[in-house]
């Protein structure tokens, strides 16, 4: 029998007391990486929002940032190793087809800035308050707003993130606002708004979503599940009675981002070939005419049952860029028109109907709820209030991780004023194991810096004083 441990027993070895303290601070820095890559944290103080009682009881099923697991796992984009390619060698399949899509993964390896003389905004110089270049047809004015595009700049510098991106638009016009990007790690960097090298992530449940609409879904309808926190796995995905004991909405799913509940709806709805098209319609794998050089957004959508349910979920092989992702927020907000990015005032962007009005109000009204419950809630609040006042706005998080090397890849693609966007945006952070800020933050910066009306100046009187006439402040 081990006697009992007195006050006299001789103290442990300083060794020993040395080994206990280095495991605990690796389990802290594991621990610190893991939270890295878990539920989509919503701001950049990482909190999740406030998800409904099921979700919570249920561990957020599965919100986006966890992996995929089982036979698809090898195309789970969560710690996926580094591709080797560059994106630019897609061959888009056109519109709807329906196609697989052959092309290599993005890779940061490849990346480029673009070229000097494709350049507008590094070109452009400041004349009456706008931005303007000069070419040999003429002096031709950007759609850029010169203080905007300066501001989300300064805001981007001001965080120094490795890799940090945003592009604004007016929904019903395709006019460009802004092109904002920094780079702590490429300096030398331009064009990353232009760059589809992001993992679309969650951000790809706007196209799952729209397609599920159109094949009968209603955002009312609730799908029961369990498990899913951490891993999809094809056990999942199976209907289970004995053990499916949380059931939430589809409205609910989008603003919590629940993978398991897009991935069960892809695969007992949807196809792949079906999936691939509407990918196809919403602006993937598709070049885009556009004055500065624009990647193709890639999205594979595996035949396999399970891949399909994966890259529904926004695990897949899809990439988006920031541009492209504030078009497909545009059009959801601009009633399913989709009209194509112009960046000088003497163009005319065309619009693509790509969807019916009613699907896209529907999608909007499910967006919404990212905002006002969902896992961007905490970010678009400020000191307890919600940050835009009575501007309503839609949008959608993604989450998501790269492991060798670690990058953690934050998004968020919305638009406001709900009712009526005049701005659309698209915001993505890349960081790595530390980070000060994430992408749901910087885009609430941009629609308040968009939407806030100027602060106006005090009213000034003229009074008259010894025959000289002198400006006085109105008093308060």
């Amino acid at each position: 029998m081990t006697p009992p441990r007195s006050n006299l027993t001789p103290p442990a070895p300083r060794w020993a007391l040395a080994s206990v303290f280095v495991a605990i601070v690796g389990l802290a820095l594991l621990a610190a990486r893991a939270r890295a890559g878990e539920a989509e944290p919503g701001s950049a103080g990482g909190d999740a929002g406030q998800p409904t009682s099921a979700l919570a009881a249920a561990g957020s099923a599965g919100v986006e940032g966890a992996a995929a697991s089982g036979a698809a796992a090898g195309h789970a984009r969560l710690e996926t190793a580094e591709p080797d390619d560059d994106g630019d060698s897609l061959e888009a399949t056109g519109e709807g087809e329906g196609e697989e899509a052959t092309a290599a993964i993005p890779s940061f390896d490849s990346l480029r800035p673009i070229p000097k003389e494709s350049d507008f905004l590094s070109l452009a110089r400041a004349e009456d308050s706008r931005l303007v270049v000069d070419s040999a047809a003429g002096t031709r004015t950007l759609t850029v707003v010169p203080a905007f595009q300066q501001k989300l700049t300064e805001l981007l510098r001001s965080y120094a993130m490795p890799y940090g991106a945003l592009a604004a638009i007016e929904p019903a016009t395709g006019k460009v606002l802004a092109l904002a990007e920094f780079s702590k790690d490429n300096p030398s960097m331009r064009g990353l708004p232009l760059k589809a090298i992001f993992p679309a992530a969650s951000v790809f449940k706007v196209v799952t979503g729209a397609a599920l609409l159109a094949n009968g879904v209603t955002p009312e309808e609730k799908v029961c599940f369990h498990g899913g926190r951490r891993r999809i796995q094809e056990r999942l995905l199976e209907d289970d009675s004995r053990r499916d004991n949380f059931c939430v909405s589809l409205t609910e799913a989008m603003g919590h981002s629940a993978n398991v509940v897009f991935a069960k709806l892809a695969k007992n709805v949807l196809d792949a070939q079906e999936l691939r098209g509407w990918a196809d319609r919403l602006g993937f794998n598709s070049t885009w005419s556009f004055d500065e050089p624009m990647d193709v957004s890639l999205a594979k959508v595996p035949a396999d049952e399970f891949g399909l349910a994966t890259t529904a979920a926004g695990f897949g092989e899809v990439f988006l860029s920031p541009l492209h992702g504030a078009l497909l927020a545009g059009a959801v907000g601009n009633r399913g028109v989709m009209v194509s990015p112009i960046l000088f005032e003497d163009e005319t962007g065309k619009p693509r109907k790509v969807l019916e009005p009613a699907t896209a109000s529907m999608l909007s009204d499910m967006m919404e709820t990212t905002v006002t419950a969902g896992t961007a809630r905490r970010a678009f609040r400020e000191r307890g209030r919600y940050a835009l006042g009575e501007v309503r706005c839609a949008g959608k998080t993604g989450s998501i991780s790269d492991k060798k090397p670690f990058r953690d890849f934050s998004w968020f693609v919305g638009f406001a004023p709900k009712e009526n966007p005049k701005i659309a945006v698209a915001a993505v952070v890349v960081n790595g194991t530390l980070w000060r800020v994430k992408a749901p933050y910087l885009a609430r910066e941009a629609l308040r810096m968009y939407l806030e009306p100027p602060k106006s100046t005090p009213k000034k009187k003229t009074t008259v004083t010894g025959g000289r006439s002198s400006l006085a402040r109105r008093p308060n």
